[in-house]
């Protein structure tokens, strides 16, 4: 079995990572953590500084899921709302969805559809958050026009503490991780974890390993044991391609716990690729939720999309 082992990267590779200290934190740069077959590619040209800064400018891994907006696809989509214990299944949707984009607009059509307990409300509302929350992210409801995958300058603005912005934030939040999340209270600064007053809270590390068959770097962000009360990001793993250094995968954790409200959330995405666009593939999502008026929502979702078309251009 091949020899791995971890590092401190105080010695041999001191004089490369200080290169890496003003983009990426000093903490960062003294503490990050090397398996052996980092280390030899390093040796041969690994670049260890530029990939720190690869990992927290990255915004590749949020543009994906704002192309699902421009782009035609196929979905499978599994949601589920336990009850309090979590023991049972008391409400649920499973359906296949078909979404359509022509002249710049996007339509959804339901191929399939199938509900348990009371997922709807009056009127075909949804009765729970996360099913709220999920169609806001993947269902079209008629026609929707205008939109692009521009991500830079696209974090929500303040809207007089509306519904529609703490949705936009909450999707910040889990689909751009790592990033400050202006207007969340008391959470907004806790996830910039590269930032040197948060990074001291975790453990940094890179490695080796395959995804899927990918030979992959795997950057690591995870809260020490002792500080899990201080953070909100628990757990960050993306899975770099060597070949070109796309985001491959990435699996995270993310909890906070205040008198306003509280989450604990786990996820998994696997990314894909049409043409010439990075969009997810697969999501397995799983998370608690107590927000402001709303019950506490202990509920999991699954996605799969697939057959991607860039749609009809305008006449």
């Amino acid at each position: 079995m091949r020899a791995r082992f971890c590092l401190w990267v105080i010695l041999g590779f001191w004089p490369l990572l200080g290169r890496a200290q003003d983009s990426s934190g000093n903490y960062v740069a003294r503490n990050i953590q090397l398996d052996e077959v980092v280390i030899q590619a390093a040796k041969v040209g690994f670049d260890v500084p530029g990939f720190i800064r690869l990992v927290e400018d990255d915004t590749t891994f949020y543009k994906a899921f704002k192309n699902l907006r421009i782009l035609g696809y196929t979905a499978d989509n599994d949601i589920r709302v336990f009850s309090k214990n979590e023991k049972k299944t008391k409400a649920s949707l499973r359906s296949v969805t078909r979404q359509a984009v022509q002249d710049g607009c996007r339509t959804m059509q339901v191929l399939k559809e199938q509900t348990t307990g009371n997922f709807y409300g009056h009127g075909h509302t949804y009765n729970y958050y996360t099913a709220e929350l999920y169609a806001s992210l993947f269902f079209t409801s008629g026609k929707v026009c205008g939109e692009n995958n521009i991500v830079a300058g696209s974090q929500s603005r303040d809207e007089g503490g509306s519904l529609a912005r703490h949705k936009e934030q909450l999707k910040e939040l889990i689909f751009n991780p790592g990033k400050p999340i202006p207007g969340v209270p008391l959470v907004g600064k806790k996830v910039a974890i590269f930032d040197d007053k948060m990074a001291p809270y975790y453990q940094f590390s890179i490695t080796s390993a395959e995804y899927n068959g990918i030979p992959c770097y795997v950057f690591t962000a995870r809260a020490k044991p002792y500080n899990r009360s201080e953070v909100v990001i628990n757990e960050l793993v993306t899975y770099f391609s060597k070949q070109n250094f796309e985001i491959v995968a990435r699996n995270y954790a993310l909890s906070y716990k205040a008198f306003v409200f509280d989450f604990d959330v786990h996820m998994e995405v696997s990314m894909t690729h049409f043409k010439g666009y990075l969009v997810p593939a697969v999501i397995h999502y799983r998370g608690n939720w107590k927000v402001p008026f709303k019950k506490r929502e202990p509920a999991a979702f699954d996605s799969r999309f697939y057959d991607f078309n860039e749609g009809v251009p305008g006449s």
